[in-house]
């Protein structure tokens, strides 16, 4: 046993919770308060897929509105694997991840062309599709087809560390013991079913501040609860953000302002921006400007006048983007590929980062006239 574990509960213990009352407390109290969600009025491996994809690092409540317009936009498999990438991404817009959306497009294809357009019943299958992990694997395989595999997301390992009462910080890397817990009260029976009571027990009563232990329909299993530590397990994570500061140009030109796509790899790739980035140690806002918008564009720019402040956070930084607006001192840059000259009103039909999005809110507030 690792350090970052305390001795396993003893013997007598795990035998007096792994046992039907568990599954039967549980799954009964699932039944009385589980939330109304719209993927869980279906059994459609297609839909159960989507929004387990959507609801990794990203809330219900965020994820309900995304997942309703997608399944307008793409209500089947060949919808998604017929859409163009920068669709997706647009439909994606806000939701963060972006690798996530491409991973769907690209196993939407895949099973296309390969599968019928139907995620085929087995896991090793499964596993080789692009964004199929094993949390993705075991949540859609369990939920559609019954496959008796449990889950472990983030909800669920802060159960089962509370209730075994092991400390340290909740990590994949330490799931062993999890799993074997799990495995021994893990039902033959609706597994799906005892895989969403976990994962909602976690996201309603077991929260990661001010658990609800009195609501807890498997309190009498909780060591952490027996020992008054469920407010300090799993040990916080230490989190180190890093803060960016960059400078952004909105070039207007006969009514339309210059967008490029980012490349391929790195942050926000295949996303469109205003032209800009990070400011270099020493320079000035309008120096690194005029250095960036040379840099990336090949154009000079003039009359520059600043417009507003942008900051928004991200999962491992965060970035404050000042943005200026100005003119051409040179030829335009002409459209390509991966270059536009777009109205104001045509920019949102394109996939933005969030800063970005912000950006072209404040234009459209402050815009009067209506040639953009």
């Amino acid at each position: 046993m690792s350090k970052t574990h305390p001795a396993a509960p003893s013997k007598k213990r795990d035998v007096g919770t792994r046992d039907r009352d568990f599954v039967r407390k549980l799954v009964a109290w699932y039944r009385a308060h589980h939330r109304r969600l719209p993927w869980r009025e279906t059994s459609d491996p297609y839909r159960i897929w989507i929004s387990e994809i959507m609801l990794q690092q990203t809330t219900v409540r965020a994820v309900v509105p995304y997942f309703e317009r997608w399944m307008r936009l793409f209500p089947d498999m060949r919808a998604l694997a017929r859409a163009s990438l920068q669709k997706v991404l647009r439909a994606w817009q806000g939701l963060g991840y972006y690798q996530r959306a491409r991973n769907l497009h690209r196993a939407a294809r895949i099973l296309v062309h390969d599968h019928g357009g139907r995620i085929p019943d087995d896991e090793k299958t499964v596993r080789r599709l692009p964004g199929f992990g094993p949390y993705t694997t075991a949540a859609v395989l369990s939920l559609a087809y019954a496959r008796s595999m449990p889950v472990i997301d983030a909800n669920v390992r802060r159960v089962l560390m509370r209730i075994l009462g092991l400390g340290g910080e909740a990590s994949a890397r330490n799931d062993k013991p999890l799993l074997g817990y799990l495995r021994g009260v893990f039902p033959a029976r609706d597994p799906g079913l005892f895989n969403q009571a976990m994962m909602e027990l976690g996201a309603l009563v077991c929260r990661s501040r001010n658990p609800q232990c009195l609501l807890c329909p498997v309190i009498g299993a909780c060591r952490a609860a027996l020992e008054g530590r469920q407010e300090i397990i799993p040990r916080p994570k230490k989190r180190t953000t890093k803060r960016i500061e960059a400078v952004v140009a909105v070039i207007e030109d006969n009514g339309r302002l210059l967008i490029q796509r980012r490349p391929p790899g790195g942050l926000f790739p295949g996303l469109w921006e205003f032209p800009g980035g990070k400011r270099e140690r020493g320079e000035s806002r309008e120096i690194a400007l005029r250095r960036e918008v040379l840099e990336e564009t090949g154009a000079r720019i003039g009359n520059i006048r600043f417009l507003t402040t942008v900051k928004h956070a991200y999962t491992q930084f965060q970035v404050t983007l000042h943005v200026y607006r100005c003119e051409l001192r040179a030829p335009a840059p002409p459209p390509g590929k991966d270059r536009r000259w777009v109205s104001l009103r045509s920019i949102r039909r394109y996939p933005l980062p969030s800063g970005s999005i912000r950006i072209v809110d404040f234009l459209a507030g402050r815009r009067t006239t209506a040639t953009v």
